[in-house]
């Protein structure tokens, strides 16, 4: 395979809020920025094509932040909250507002209608902080703003591994072309990973049409593979979350609907929405997630969010939200089928599972590798986590990178002609499995194994059924083109976070939200307040559990 050698001084792993962000501040200070894209930045990404809500503090809106404070974390923590340290969570919000004006300076409108506006994802009469604004075209815009600091961005170049020198600092990193039949070499000072969540280790909700998700299929949790197999400390990989939304129509967006989730015959499923309201909507979604799902196995039928009585001014609003959020097809096709929006009752359901655990990064983006940083879903969070400490990260790996000298890359040729061996037997194996079929025995088996229901005897089982398509597939996966050569290392990753998922299920012995035991069916307060980790330690995983700072 042809090698190109890229030198900078920053490399971002990823080009997407948190990757852009990253490389917008490490390039403000001066240093050498390159950002490495399996897609294209323009739309890449959980929030490529776009985004409505912007978790925030406001202080005009909100007044004195403690307590604000007070109010978010004591009465409205829920879900990957509580897997983060309170330093974190209030570095976070301190900082958001930073982002908001900057981002409104750049052209990407955070106002509505010249105002700061706060809807959705809030109990009614509750403190409100997720900022309404229009962020159809904020990958276009970050973009533009790297491009003008002069950061290189290097699209359709998936990151494989994280190389390091002999003292286990990060000095690079190994890419792969999925259009050509070529590998680059990045030799950096600091490395930032970016690369979104973790998606497709769990079948979609319509087999049939396994790209039917609710985030991109370009997310497939390489971040937190190449961070594992660097040695960096992943966090609480057993606890998934679920998202909601039209049935059969896996798309983000439950809290941008403005209607009130119902029963067959009319009745509200939950107690805090009886009409429609555009500034809480309906938080039965937020309260449980598969609500849609036990209402279909006890026979009550289906549950739809029901817009009847909607005013026209809130259908307006709604339908810009959701066109700057990216779900213009469905409004297409409602409207090709003659359906009234505001008359319209759409049947919603619960979307398949996504790992919610990631990499462990502090506020600075620093990991437990020198000079590997990590930011954005590949930590946890939301758009503006990503905008925040993807801003951290790119501050604090420039001003790293600014302060060590370069190691040349050659140091590490024998690993990187190692992976170029691994690589090319896959290429070039003539019979052998595809990656569409690998993935789909993975998705199985978590699924099967590790799903809705679990213990011990089912996840040593799935652990085992894993490990064996792991050989398998390392043996036996082949590729036609770069393209199909990129989705089998991605499925490589899939299977290695898998595996991690299954250990870190067997190892979490309480039930904890969507983290089901049947052979451990409390909730554990001892460990309420604990982050599961795991590692790798002389090439085998290692777990371990420390407090979390309240």
């Amino acid at each position: 395979m042809q090698e190109e050698k890229v030198k900078c001084d920053v490399l971002c792993i990823g080009g997407g809020i948190a990757g852009l962000m990253a490389a917008i501040k490490a390039a403000d200070t001066g240093v050498e920025v390159v950002v490495v894209e399996k897609s294209n930045t323009l739309r890449s990404g959980a929030g490529g094509m776009g985004n409505d809500h912007f978790q925030c503090y406001i202080p005009e809106i909100h007044g004195d932040f403690d307590t604000f404070w007070r109010e978010l974390f004591y009465g409205q923590m829920v879900g990957f909250f509580q897997q983060l340290d309170t330093d974190y969570i209030r570095y976070w919000f301190e900082n958001s507002f930073d982002i908001v004006k900057l981002w409104n300076s750049w052209g990407i409108p955070m106002t509505y209608q010249g105002r700061y506006e706060f809807a959705g994802h809030g109990f009614p009469g509750k403190q409100l902080n997720h900022l309404k604004y229009s962020g159809m075209n904020q990958k276009p815009v970050l973009t533009r703003e790297a491009k003008k600091r002069g950061v290189k961005i290097i699209n359709r170049v998936m990151g494989v591994d994280i190389l390091k020198n002999e003292e286990g600092r990060a000095i690079g990193a190994i890419g792969l072309c999925t259009r050509e039949d070529k590998i680059y070499v990045f030799e950096a000072a600091g490395v930032i990973l970016s690369t979104g969540n973790c998606s497709r280790i769990y079948p979609s909700v319509t087999p049939g049409a396994d790209n039917n998700r609710a985030f991109p299929l370009s997310n497939s949790g390489d971040g937190r593979a190449m961070a594992y197999r660097a040695g960096a400390e992943l966090k609480n990989l057993e606890l998934v979350h679920r998202h909601a939304g039209p049935k059969y129509f896996a798309r983000c967006g439950q809290a941008t609907w403005v209607g009130v989730l119902r029963d067959r015959n009319g009745n509200a499923v939950g107690p805090w929405a009886s009409r429609p309201d555009k500034t809480y909507g309906d938080m039965a979604t937020e309260v449980s997630k598969t609500i849609f799902e036990e209402y279909r196995k006890s026979g009550k039928g289906p549950v739809y969010m029901d817009m009847t009585g909607i005013t026209e001014e809130d259908l307006a609003y709604m339908v810009h939200f959701m066109k700057n959020e990216g779900n213009d097809s469905i409004l297409n096709h409602m409207a090709g089928e003659g359906l009234d929006l505001g008359k319209a009752a759409v049947e919603f359901q619960t979307f398949e599972m996504q790992v919610d655990g990631g990499v462990k990064a502090d506020c600075r983006g620093e990991t437990a590798v020198k000079g590997l940083y990590a930011a954005g879903d590949d930590v946890s969070g939301t758009i503006s986590h990503a905008a925040v400490f993807g801003w951290s990260a790119g501050e604090n790996a420039a001003t790293y990178a600014s302060s060590v000298k370069a190691k040349d890359i050659e140091t590490s040729r024998t690993f990187i002609e190692e992976k170029k061996d691994f690589i090319d037997s896959i290429k070039t194996r003539k019979n052998g499995a595809t990656w569409r079929e690998t993935l789909s025995g993975l998705q199985q088996v978590m699924v099967d194994y590790c799903g809705a229901v679990r213990s011990s005897v089912l996840l040593e089982a799935g652990l085992d059924l894993v490990r064996r398509l792991k050989k398998k597939a390392r043996a036996s996966l082949t590729a036609e083109n770069p393209h199909d050569l990129m989705n089998c290392l991605q499925v490589l990753n899939q299977i290695d976070i898998g595996e991690l998922v299954l250990i870190s299920a067997l190892d979490r012995r309480e039930t904890r939200a969507l983290h089901v035991r049947t052979d451990y069916t409390f909730n554990d307060p001892l460990l309420g307040n604990k982050i599961h980790l795991i590692r790798q330690v002389d090439g085998q995983p290692v777990t371990a559990w420390i407090p979390v700072n309240r």
